[in-house]
């Protein structure tokens, strides 16, 4: 090949690479696909939405501003929201097709808060690593059996009261037993590439 030839077909080659002239290129949060979440807290109309999470690393500032949203309602105090449980949460939604904005009615709670509702005295609510998410009685089913399916974390059925839990704690499930399903038993090798997931800090694709 020529000199004059290879040189235009490096150039030409470059040239694919970049983005059209005036074209804005992609956010890299996007490139490297974006956890995305879009609450509202119930008790107090708070609102987040946008990429929390850019595909490796949480988003310091977004998890702030969750924070924020997810304070305790009671008290105002707000506490890191754990990144592990916005994944749960994240999975959950994204598996149960629940698209829009997510209601919660609990984040965070100080021990004060935690003792008027009648919590668990290890709730993870009182670690930042939990959320109480709102349901409609059409998607409870479909919400509540993509938590339990994903096998991580805590999942409490309350569908009388029209809410799910979910955390980032021991997996284990409870609830009213009408509605708790039983989770599938796990392919092992699914869980082996879950773990090896994990350790890269990467989740596995819904």
């Amino acid at each position: 090949m020529g000199m004059q030839r290879r040189t235009w077909l490096l150039a030409a080659l470059a040239m694919a690479g970049r983005p059209a002239w005036g074209a804005t290129p992609a956010p890299v949060s996007d490139r490297l696909g974006a956890r995305r979440l879009h609450l509202r807290h119930e008790a107090t109309g708070a609102r987040f939405g946008g990429p929390y999470h850019n595909g490796l690393v949480p988003d310091p500032g977004a998890l702030a501003e969750i924070s924020a949203v997810l304070a305790d309602h009671h008290t105002g105090a707000i506490r890191g929201f754990d990144p592990a449980a916005l994944d749960v949460l994240w999975l959950v939604t994204r598996r149960a097709g629940l698209a829009g904005e997510v209601a919660i009615l609990s984040g965070y709670r100080t021990p004060a808060t935690n003792a008027l509702v009648d919590g668990a005295g290890d709730s993870q609510h009182l670690r930042a690593a939990a959320v109480d998410v709102m349901l409609p009685t059409a998607r409870f089913a479909s919400v509540l059996d993509a938590a339990m399916l994903l096998g991580r974390g805590g999942v409490g059925s309350y569908p009388r009261r029209g809410f799910v839990h979910l955390d980032s704690g021991p997996p284990r499930h409870w609830g009213e037993a009408s509605a708790l399903r039983q989770a599938p038993r796990r392919d092992p090798l699914a869980q082996m590439a879950e773990a090896w997931a994990a350790t890269r800090g990467r989740l596995p694709p819904p």
